[in-house]
């Protein structure tokens, strides 16, 4: 990175990566702790209920952005805004390892509130570096190198928690996820030094709006609306706590919406073209985080995660797989249910209160492969497969900055709204890998190859790749400096609205007898945003030219 990066973006990788290693950690186990039984150390929440705490609790990790952004702006300073946002978020995670349901939601605040003082805070930074002559031109390779500190740290916890929980159980997993936080602190304390012109607040403009305007004209009104969402009678979006965080977003959104009316001329062009893109990155979004939900739900169900030989030698070695009783069950009963994970009554499958692994075999091929009814059946931790999509990314940045740099020497490299466009139409792609699936295991009737989820999570991960590191990078880019940690909070809030709507999906799932229409859907959207994203493609390539960004 020597004369290309600035020496502060290595600290910033690292301490993004622990970072991120603590926050995956939580998501990789977090809706599989939510519905394990309780005989085992699990909450024994219905699927459905997890589906729903996990949407509104990545939700709200990417909505307080919004107002931790704000106060990094304009009164912490981006060091102390990452220092608090990182001690309660470590504390959240170290939280969540006792097994209490009071500590449990307690822990969730401490963590959602944490993090939206760390998240906007470090990708500011990351910007900042990059704000002289000398490193501009390298903003997008910079975002994309961050971006992969993120995924190393989002690969790796996932083999850390299957292990922690394996040995020690749910507990030690979850602390293992706070010691990793502190981790990125002792490290982001190292490179202080190198940091230091990018932790620079933007001084006092004509037009600013203060904090007392904040809070009374967009957080005051979020709660008044929150709490008309969870009162009313009936749920219009599936549960309360959707309605409630679906009209908390209303004021924010208006805030922002606001901002464009009322900007100068020369922010307004700029500003237009952050909502649009906000807009169109909320229905990627809102697919993409279904990896906590549907696809977990599908490696836990659906896939044949049994290993045996060898791979179960080395693997049991290491902790990395679980016990559960093997049950046999004839095809010929189960051709009208559809739903790999439930008996003929559509109730989970159960042995004594304990999950169970089954193949639909007949049984003649009972007979033949000599299977017992009953036995005990080693399986790969289904957290792991959350490991595949950072993993891709780790393989895949590398060449995706290669290639980019490459075009760029001959004048050739997409511009950055093009990147993003592109990225939604490649990730809708990656649903109908998924639609290709449910055929092969004639719906949920078959466990599948694991190979289909790594597949998918290939699509969509060079769709990500497009479209994520670039959203930092525009809003970055386009942001007036006086706001820029603000429309940072705008990005993440985008986020949160799309991962609520991503639980909210996920929670469809029993609707869908076949589940192919579940996964067209999902195509459906991104292909919608697709369009949306063409439709304002050259307007916002030519605000970029005329930024001088193009």
């Amino acid at each position: 990175m020597k004369n290309k990066h600035p020496k502060g973006l290595m600290f910033l990788f690292f301490t993004e990566m622990w970072e991120r290693f603590g926050y995956y950690l939580i998501i990789g186990i977090f809706v599989l702790y939510m519905i394990d039984p309780a005989s085992t150390g699990g909450l024994a929440f219905t699927d459905k209920y997890a589906d729903d705490i996990f949407g509104t609790y990545i939700a709200l990790t990417y909505l307080t952005p919004f107002l931790g952004g704000y106060l990094a702006d304009r009164i912490l300073g981006y060091f102390k805004a990452i220092y608090l946002g990182g001690f309660l978020m470590a504390l959240g995670y170290i939280g969540l390892g006792f097994h209490d349901i009071t500590m449990f939601y307690i822990s969730m605040g401490l963590i959602i509130v944490g993090n939206g003082f760390f998240k906007p805070s470090i990708s500011t930074l990351v910007g900042n570096l990059y704000s002289t002559d000398e490193y501009k031109a390298n903003k997008d390779a910079g975002y994309n190198i961050f971006y992969m500190g993120i995924n190393l740290g989002a690969f790796l916890c996932n083999i850390i928690a299957a292990f922690m929980r394996n040995q020690y159980g749910w507990g030690a997993a979850f602390i293992t996820a706070g010691i990793g936080m502190f981790l990125g602190l002792i490290i982001f304390t190292l490179g202080k030094k190198h940091l230091q012109s990018a932790n620079v607040m933007k001084p006092v403009q004509k037009g600013d709006i203060s904090l007392s305007r904040i809070l009374s004209i967009v957080f005051l009104p979020a709660i008044i609306c929150g709490a008309i969402g969870w009162l009313i009678p009936g749920n219009i979006f599936k549960s309360d706590s959707t309605d409630a965080f679906i009209f908390a977003c209303i004021p924010v959104i208006i805030f922002y919406v606001s901002l464009y009316v009322k900007a100068n001329f020369e922010d307004k062009r700029p500003l237009g073209a952050l909502l649009a893109i906000f807009a169109v990155g909320m229905l990627f979004w809102a697919v993409f985080k279904q990896n906590g939900t549907a696809l977990t739900r599908w490696a836990n169900y659906y896939t044949d995660r049994q290993v045996t030989g060898t791979t179960e030698k080395t693997l049991s070695s290491i902790y990395l797989v679980e016990e559960k009783d093997y049950v046999t069950r004839e095809v010929q009963k189960y051709d009208n249910q559809f739903q790999a994970e439930k008996d003929e009554n559509k109730n989970p499958i159960k042995v004594q209160g304990k999950d169970v692994y089954f193949t639909n075999i007949s049984s003649d091929q009972r007979e033949k492969l000599e299977v017992q009814p009953e036995q005990k059946v080693s399986l790969i931790n289904t957290e792991l497969f959350q490991s595949i999509n950072p993993g891709w990314i780790i393989i895949l940045t590398p060449f995706l900055v290669g290639l980019f740099a490459f075009l760029r020497k001959r004048g050739k490299e997409p511009s950055t709204p093009s990147k993003i466009v592109l990225g939604l139409f490649i990730s809708s792609l990656s649903c109908l890998v998924m639609v290709i699936a449910v055929y092969v295991g004639n719906n949920g009737l078959v466990k599948v190859s694991p190979w289909w989820l790594v597949g998918t999570y290939g699509v969509i991960t060079i769709g990500e790749l497009c479209l994520s590191p670039m959203g930092l990078s525009i809003v970055s880019k386009l942001s007036p400096p006086r706001l820029t940690a603000l429309m940072m909070g705008g990005f993440f809030l985008s986020i949160a609205i799309g991962n609520k709507l991503s639980g909210v999906l996920a929670s469809m799932w029993y609707d869908y007898e076949d589940k192919s229409n579940f996964f067209i859907v999902n195509t459906i959207l991104l292909l919608f945003a697709t369009a949306l994203g063409l439709l304002i493609l050259k307007r916002l390539n030519a605000i970029m030219r005329e930024k001088g960004l193009s």
